[in-house]
This record gives structure tokens, sequence and C-alpha cells, in this order.
């Protein structure tokens, strides 16, 4: 009977496996907000924004207190406010969080060559070849949490397991300050307990219409088969039929060359009417066009994309003869888009906007917007 998915089992457990990777995901914890609390020590206890709390500005991050309020991440600002009067707003500091980010990498390649940035806060990590001979994937991870801890006064999250999709889950699992293990064997029992919300790209949307159909946690998606699932949630199914079963053979790959940057958000509700999806089509310029300028990079695509009510997805492109090397041009092509989709054939539960054809060469790739890719096993 495998043993519960923890950091205290022995330290030599993946080394049984043969032909498994040892992944670990390392996730900050509320980074732009911790940033700001371990930079001002008044901060400190007090919930805290990072992001614009005027007009159309978004919380692009919220510390733990703040969340205790309902604040979280691509809410508008006011929204914020008004769950939470006392909330402490500060502007991001991008060139603050990208040197941090820069040391905690560095943290990363003294144990293993093989880190796949997803973003200023996140990253997988295959430890398979461990450059240290510590020969222990739990191990490894206790020691970067450690030295995280004591090079920047900030704290992470690490999942420990033998594939990208599973780590990840468990990188999530005892936030904050936590580290989560799931041994080989163990993955489908652990997948099978979670709510299906969990699991990347469903969303609550998504949970709701899956709970209609019977289905709450990983133990009943995997009871449908993969024809069902096809006829219920259309290119989706694939990924949902692997991921309810643990199976997720995608390497860690380092310094791919990135080939697009962008945002997208899931509704709580389907949005219908032109009116409101152009308000919140606000939103997404603003989400895409902060990782763009964060980023640092210059497009020539832009890239409309949306999910219908029923999961199938529908997306627009457009290009400039010239690289898009400002909010305005990129918010227009965007806005072009979206009026030329209008109406829609039936509510969207998601929006997203791609920046492509980018310039710049060589930079590591961001996460893909949704999916969890191909999940050969």
């Amino acid at each position: 009977m495998p043993r519960p998915a923890g950091p205290e089992a022995d330290h030599g457990a993946f080394d049984d496996a043969q032909g498994l990777r040892k992944v670990i995901h390392v996730d900050m914890d509320a980074f732009y907000a911790s940033v700001e609390q371990r930079d001002d020590p008044s901060l400190k206890g007090l919930p805290v924004a990072v992001g614009g709390a005027a007009g159309r500005g978004v919380v692009a991050a919220a510390s733990y207190e703040a969340r205790v309020f309902g604040v979280r991440s691509a809410m508008p600002g006011g929204r914020a406010r008004a769950l939470c009067p006392d909330l402490v707003f500060r502007p991001p500091r991008f060139e603050v969080y990208r040197a941090v980010s820069q040391q905690i990498r560095a943290i990363f390649l003294d144990y293993t060559p093989d880190v796949e940035p997803l973003s200023l806060d996140e990253a997988y990590l295959d430890v398979t070849r461990d450059l240290r001979g510590i020969g222990s994937a739990t191990r490894i991870a206790e020691l970067i949490r450690q030295r995280i801890r004591h090079d920047t006064g900030l704290t992470a999250s690490a999942g420990v397991s033998y594939n990208k999709f599973l780590a990840k889950l468990a990188s999530d699992q005892n936030k904050p300050d936590g580290l989560c293990v799931i041994r080989p064997g163990e993955g489908a029992a652990f997948v099978a307990r979670l709510p299906v919300a969990r699991f990347h790209g469903v969303g609550p949307r998504g949970a709701e219409r899956m709970k209609a159909l019977g289905i709450v946690t990983g133990a009943d998606l995997r009871r449908l088969d993969l024809a069902t699932l096809r006829a219920h949630f259309g290119a989706q199914a694939d990924y949902l039929y692997r991921a309810a079963r643990g199976i997720d053979l995608r390497a860690v790959r380092a310094d791919r060359p990135r080939k697009s940057v962008g945002a997208e958000r899931t509704f709580e509700r389907d949005l219908s009417t032109g009116p409101v999806l152009r308000e919140t089509l606000e939103t997404i310029i603003d989400l895409a066009w902060e990782r763009i300028a964060r980023a640092d990079v210059r497009g020539r695509t832009v890239t409309l994309k949306l999910r219908l009510s029923d999961f199938q997805a529908m997306s627009r492109a457009r290009s400039s003869p010239a690289p898009i090397a400002d909010r305005a041009t990129f918010a227009a092509l965007a806005r072009e888009l979206l009026d030329g989709l209008l109406p829609l054939p039936q509510p969207i539960r998601l929006m997203g906007l791609i920046l492509s054809a980018l310039d710049e060469p060589g930079a590591p790739e961001t996460a893909a917007p949704e999916g969890q890719g191909q999940l050969p096993f």
C-alpha cells in the first residue's frame, strides 16, 4: 500500500524506481508581495497588493494576508479595495523582482543544469542529473528552500515527484513555505483524491460543468473513458484523461527559445454581451502587456484566444509588418480582433491574448497560458 505523499518518508524512495525522472517544482510564495514586505518591514503582517488601485488598475500579486479577504491576482484594483478596505497597494518593481529571480535561479543551477523557468517566481528542475551527488530529490528540494530563505529572506514551496504535472500539484499542496512529495506508485492515488478544480486549465466554471456530469474528484474523472470525455470536452479530453491518471512525461527543458508571451483568464461566470467582453478585453490587455514588458520582447503577431461555454476553442490572429513596441499598438490590434468576432455564437468561459513571432532570440520560454501540453506515458 503506497505511503501518503509528504516530506517525511525516506529520501531514497526515488532511487529504486528505474527509468523515472526526479522532478522538483519550486514556486515562490506570493513573490512580488513578499519582496515588498521584505524590503519595507512596516508592511509585514499587512494585506499587500502589487499593482494598481485606481481606474483600470489590476492586482498583479497579493500577500497571504490579503488573500484571506478574497483578493487575488488579476482582480481589478477597485474590487480588491472593496473586499479589503485596509489593502496596501504598492507599484510593481520588476527590476527588483528580476534581480531576486536571478539569485534564485543561480541556487537552482548549483544542483542541476536542467532548469526550466516558467516565470520569475517558479521553475521546474530535473534533478535526475544531480551535480552534487546528493542522490535524493527530496533532500535537494529541502536544501534549495533553505538557501532561498537564507540568501533572499523569502520563502518558497516545493513539490517533488516523477513528472511535471504531479510536481506542480505537489508544490501547491502545503503552501505557503511547504514541501510535498509524491513518490513513484503514488501519483494516481494522489490525483484521485483531488477536486478536479485543482487541475490546471479546468477553473471554477469547468469544475461546475463537470459537477453537473457527476465529476467532482480525479477518481470520478478517471471512471470516464476517452470517447465520453471527447464527447463532452473536445480537445481538452486527452489532457483530462491523462491527468486523471497522473500521466505526464514532458521533459524539463532548459533555456528553450521563447515563442510567445501572453495572458489569459477563466471566468467564474460565462460572458456574452459586447460591452462586457470589451471591458474584459481591457483587463486582459493590461495583464498581457505587463508580461510582455517584463520579458522585454517585441513581436509581430497578436492572437486573441477564446474558449466557448461548450469548451470549444476559437482564435483569431493579426500580424504587424513591424515589431509591436508599445501597448497602444498591441491594444488596438486586440480590439480589432474581438470586434471582428462579435457577436459570438455562444458565451465564453476564457479569454486570452498572445504576442508571438518574437524578435528576441534565445530567452527562456514562459509557461504556456493553459493546458499541460503533450502528456505521453
